[in-house]
């Protein structure tokens, strides 16, 4: 941890700053994962908002 002291007695301490890196292009079955999950989150919307017609249609 970094820690300064200004002319006033007060101490200031910094996080480590943690090496960066860039990111890898994600492979062929992450890709496919990723579409899955994102097909998934699709139906589980359009059914939860479709459901949410329906109730409010009845009342």
């Amino acid at each position: 941890m970094y820690t300064t002291v200004n002319q006033e007695g007060i101490l200031n301490n910094y996080a480590p700053e943690t090496p960066t890196y860039y990111a890898e292009y994600p492979s062929q079955e992450q890709q496919r994962r990723y579409a899955f999950q994102g097909a998934i989150a699709t139906l589980l919307v359009s059914f939860l908002v479709l459901t949410t017609l329906a109730a409010s249609s009845i009342g």
